[in-house]
């Protein structure tokens, strides 16, 4: 093997691709990733933070899976919350503060330290391709020093970097992410080869100096005690009580002046911008224009890691000049002397149309190419993360002449990411929430381990020791469920008082255990006042027990949704045929099913402008 020869080549070392490249070298197949800056690996431009709403439900997976993102999460981890605890058990999503510095160098010492994977600082600006049989397929990339490395399959996961552009007011220069360089020419590249790209935008706040913040005006946030860690790999006690406390601040009238009256300086609403921004996390210019109503908008106060001073403030992402960021920091309580360490910025880039991948994220136009994160028009380091993770199986995979993996919704929301992206596609930066799942009661954070593992194991990336306390941590959640739907509580004096103090209702006779911890009132925890055979258990055995009871009916009628379901995504659709050529279908369905050219029934039921009686068409057609 020459030195610029491998199997899997990676683009890109952001969250995508650490995922893909790690994927690929522990699956056993030589793997090289590129970054353009070995000191930006794994950097986290935007918040210092992991997880959130649905995006905890991701790096769950991501690790049950046998991905790097949760335990790296814990291991720099500063402070833990769980989001949404005054709603139901399917929306809990866990978040994290991250040390921000702490993380890269996981990161990067992760990738140095794995033996089948190579890693080399140098930009891409070029893919080769071969076409036979009327197929194109890559053959290789061309590096910016005019290197050739021939590579059989390529996963470009470039983030936000791809001819990308800053925008500060009326200042606009070519730019990457935190001050680095751009992806000038793989955009080019990839058009030649027929990919087409589309143009988003993002944005990031201003960080300010700690000394210049009167924290004493401002309300505190802390973290939880006892933390249930993202990865299976991490210790339950590793991450209790970080103390890293994070504040909460609030816009007020003066700051929505100050902000209406330069929005025509801000780039947002200057033209200046062409590409499309996020919906779910806007610029505060976005939310005053479309909230004017709103009389106060809240900021969250957070520390950029342990050995750093800087601020990060979330929710007050700008494109102001500079001038007017110190005038809206200075308007709020606690800020009237901030200092701005990085200003704020509005960041455009090119991003690939995903409808033209395959599920398993490689492009139908050219073989062997996949596309990974933010390049297919995502937001967020946790979807990328999980694009990342999917793209490296699958590329490691193919080239192992085995069969994909294709999550379907109903195992996971990195499935339904997926499918929503190269079903539906995307004409925003798309952000996982919860409600994008029609089954989010079954695909929960607690049980993602249950729920992926297995595949994880089949694909390679569990080893042994890890599956068998897998296996042993399910046997006792089994066990627990079974306990406690089988043990009979007697009424007592002590029972009664205790259900009293809970506002529950009295019993008069024996009472499964099961049927009290279904009362709304009641939880697992609350209980152990009365179930005298309960024994010693994780916290995470426990969690999932009580959810698995608490919620058995409900969950019982979403699993039989999936099997009716599931009807329909095992009726496989051929790849080759031309839906214009089948009778009763209407022309805009016909355009719709060749564009995207489903893998099956269900998937195209999802396809925007296809409707039931199309899908009743291609039953009495097709099957």
């Amino acid at each position: 093997m020459t030195d610029f020869k491998t199997k899997v080549l990676v683009v890109g070392a952001g969250h995508a691709g650490i995922e893909a490249a790690l994927a690929s070298a522990r699956m056993g197949v030589d793997t090289v990733i590129f970054t353009t800056n070995l000191d930006a690996i794994g950097n986290m431009p935007c918040n210092p933070s992991i997880g959130g709403s649905a995006k905890g439900h991701l790096v769950f997976e991501i690790d049950a899976l046998g991905g790097e993102m949760g335990y790296a999460a814990d291991k720099v981890t500063i402070q833990s919350r769980t989001l949404n605890l005054g709603k139901g058990a399917a929306v809990h999503s866990k978040r994290t503060q991250a040390d921000r510095d702490a993380y890269k160098r996981h990161m990067k010492r992760t990738l140095e330290k794995e033996p089948m994977l190579r890693l080399v600082q140098g930009e891409i600006v070029d893919i080769k391709t071969e076409e036979t049989d009327g197929k194109k397929r890559v053959v290789g990339v061309v590096t910016k020093l005019g290197e050739f490395w021939e590579a059989e399959r390529v996963i470009i996961a470039t983030g936000t970097f791809l001819e990308s552009e800053i925008f500060v007011g009326d200042k606009v220069y070519s730019a990457g992410p935190d001050g680095m360089l751009p992806a000038s020419g793989l955009s080019a590249a990839l058009a030649r080869e027929g990919i087409r790209l589309q143009r988003f935008k993002t944005g990031t706040p201003a960080r300010v100096h700690r000394r210049s913040i009167d924290f004493s005006l401002l309300e505190e946030q802390g973290g939880e005690d006892d933390a249930t860690p993202f990865s299976s790999r991490s210790d339950e006690n590793e991450i209790t009580n970080k103390a890293a406390v994070c504040h909460v601040v609030y816009t007020n009238e003066k700051t929505h002046k100050i902000i209406l009256d330069n929005l025509d300086r801000s780039a947002m609403y200057s033209g200046n911008i062409v590409g499309t921004g996020p919906r779910y996390c806007p610029s505060i210019e976005t939310k005053l224009v479309r909230f004017r109503d709103k009389e106060r908008h809240q900021l969250f106060v957070e520390p950029c890691g342990t050995d750093t001073d800087e601020m990060y403030i979330q929710g007050f992402s700008t494109s102001m000049p500079t001038d007017v960021q110190y005038d809206m920091l200075r308007s709020l309580t606690g800020f009237e002397n901030a200092e701005i360490m990085r200003y704020a910025y509005a960041i455009e880039y090119d991003s690939a149309e995903p409808t033209e991948m395959l599920p398993t994220l490689e492009f139908k136009k050219v073989g062997g190419l996949y596309g990974a994160g933010q390049f297919n028009g995502t937001s967020g380091y946790e979807e990328a993360a999980a694009q990342g993770l999917v793209a490296g199986i699958n590329a490691a995979l193919s080239q192992k002449g085995e069969e994909p993996m294709i999550l379907p919704r109903s195992s996971s929301y990195i499935g339904t990411l997926i499918d929503d992206l190269v079903t539906k596609g995307t004409n925003e930066p798309y952000r996982m929430m919860t409600s994008r799942s029609e089954y989010r009661l079954i695909l929960r954070q607690d049980n993602a381990d249950l729920r992926l593992t297995d595949i994880g194991r089949r694909v390679g990336l569990i080893p042994d020791e890890r599956y068998e306390a897998f296996l042993e941590k399910r046997r006792m959640i089994e066990e627990e469920i079974k306990r406690i739907e089988k043990t009979t509580i007697s009424p007592s004096d002590e029972t009664n008082a205790f259900l009293e103090s809970k506002n529950s209702t009295k019993i008069t006779t024996g009472i499964k255990l099961c049927e009290l911890l279904r009362r709304p009132e009641l939880t697992y925890s609350d209980l152990a006042a009365v179930d005298k055979e309960r024994k010693a258990l994780p916290r995470s055995v426990c969690v999932s027990a009580e959810i698995s009871v608490k919620y058995d009916g409900y969950i019982k009628r979403q699993l039989a949704e999936v099997e009716r379901n599931k009807r329909l995504e095992e009726k496989r659709l051929p790849s080759d045929i031309d839906y214009t050529k089948i009778g009763g279908l209407r022309i805009e369905a016909a355009e719709k099913l060749n564009e995207i050219k489903p893998a099956n029934l269900g998937q195209a039921s999802r396809i925007s402008g296809v409707n039931p009686a199309d899908i009743s068409v291609l039953l009495i057609r097709l099957f």
